[in-house]
């Protein structure tokens, strides 16, 4: 049997034009808690990472004040050689976002030309690129990412990035793939093959559009997932410590015994701002999916009160 095909004069609504506008979207967004909640944070660090460098003093300056807590002229406290650790945490955050950021924006770039051009195409390419997913896919994360960060040549925070992101595509690829097999076989994919459009046209006008959501989503898990990495790589000693970050802090504060030497100002502020960092990113997701989602974002109706 063959496929009944959408003739010209009744061609299929694509679900990127729905009931919902941009306009309709964006009131929602701005009614979104999490969302706001979450941008707001995430504002917070954009702006200490963009103009806080410039403002604060200099993070390897050392000071006579050696493993000082908290003051007036410290606010975080300093370090066992007197460096100051609120220099160091604002220094640090643009370090931190620009790992995470470029990370996941090439973790994402794979995904989704792997995904979607495997899906779409099918056949042989799609069999071996979702081999390569699976075997990705069976090994432990973190050991992965330890051993070829162990092995790559070089230094530098390049490395560093190009690591977590080879590292990171996988489980969003097979997530893209998934939902391009099943949009290719819907109407107005097929009403465009039919119409004579090209293959790269089809998959940008058709099939990518109606994967934003999901790419999005995937984006944000994947700068969770670099920045928490990079911390656990430059705490292990396998990133470099010339950089500063979130993640080296840990490290130094490590080595200098700051845990069991009771300078709680040195490793705290570090790891509450990568879990601030992490929280704020999932509100963010969360009230995107609220927002795209239309099974999430309809109302319960209101119980009525019980007579008395």
């Amino acid at each position: 049997m063959t496929a009944t095909l959408p003739t010209a004069t009744t061609a299929p609504e694509r679900p990127v034009g729905g009931p919902y506008s941009w306009l309709a979207l964006l009131r929602l967004a701005l009614r979104s808690r999490r969302l706001a909640l979450g941008l707001g944070v995430l504002a917070v660090f954009a702006l200490t990472a963009l103009i806080g460098p410039w403002l604060a003093d200099d993070p390897d300056a050392v000071s006579v004040d050696l493993g000082q807590g908290p003051s007036g002229a410290h606010w975080l406290g300093t370090t066992q050689t007197g460096q100051d650790v609120f220099a160091q945490l604002v220094v640090s955050a643009r370090g931190t976002l620009v790992i995470g950021a470029a990370a996941a924006v090439i973790a994402t770039v794979v995904s989704v030309v792997i995904g979607i051009g495997g899906g779409f195409l099918g056949g042989v390419a799609d069999e071996t690129i979702s081999l390569i997913s699976n075997v990705f896919l069976v090994i432990p994360g973190l050991p992965l990412v330890i051993v070829v960060a162990a092995y790559v040549k070089g230094d530098g925070v390049f490395s560093t990035i190009l690591v977590i992101a080879l590292t990171s595509w996988a489980a969003s690829a097979r997530v893209l793939r998934a939902q391009t097999l099943s949009l290719r076989t819907r109407d107005y994919v097929l009403a465009a093959r039919v119409y004579g459009e090209k293959r790269w046209r089809i998959v940008l006008v058709e099939i990518v559009p109606n994967e934003l959501a999901i790419i999005v989503s995937q984006f944000i898990h994947a700068v969770i997932f670099a920045v928490l990495t990079q911390a656990g790589l430059a705490f292990l000693g396998l990133a470099d410590p010339s950089y500063l970050t979130w993640g080296t802090m840990l490290y130094f504060a490590q080595n200098a015994e700051a845990l069991t030497g009771g300078a709680w100002w040195w490793f705290v502020p570090p790891g509450l701002c990568i879990a601030l960092l992490g929280t704020a990113l999932s509100l963010v997701s969360f009230g995107l999916d609220e927002v795209l989602d239309p099974r999430l974002r309809t109302r319960r109706p209101r119980k009525e009160k019980k007579k008395r």
